[in-house]
């Protein structure tokens, strides 16, 4: 388990522990990692994010131009194993939940937990001003240090 915001780390470990999730990513909507668990490595946890954002942001969207309601929720369930992409609003703006999940558990179970974990993350996000949604002219260099707070290097 790691963490760019150090009180993140307690309720995604909850979550992690009570879902049964394989592999789990928290991040902004433009892909910038705020926690991680079950990547093998830092490649695994970009290639995640960008791809995780850009399917949250191209769905978003596709629902503009359908006219319908804003895909909060998108689900693959496969024969062996299941995807939760959930985007969802905390203190600190709009946030984006990456889960992989096995049969050893049920995306009810996920998605139970899940809920749970961002009310906590809500509860317990410290009270300071948002930051800005827009990337800093520093951003490569912060992803980097955030790329090395979650391996440990």
């Amino acid at each position: 388990m790691r963490s760019v915001e150090p009180w993140v780390a307690r309720p995604l470990s909850t979550f992690v522990t009570e879902s049964a999730a394989r592999v789990t990513l928290l991040m902004t909507p433009s892909g910038q990692v705020i926690a991680q668990h079950g990547f093998a490595g830092a490649l695994d946890v970009m290639s995640a994010a960008a791809l995780g954002a850009a399917i949250q942001s191209s769905s978003q969207e596709l629902a503009v131009l359908m006219r319908w309601p804003p895909f909060r929720t998108m689900v693959h369930q496969g024969a062996s194993q299941g995807h939760f992409l959930c985007r969802f609003l905390t203190p600190r703006g709009w946030w984006i939940g990456l889960v992989v999940f096995g049969t050893d558990t049920s995306l009810g179970l996920v998605q139970l937990f899940f809920e749970r974990m961002v009310k906590e993350l809500v509860s317990v996000t410290p009270q300071e001003d948002r930051p800005a949604e827009v990337l800093p002219a520093d951003f490569e260099a912060d992803l980097h240090a955030s790329l090395r707070a979650l391996f440990g290097r």
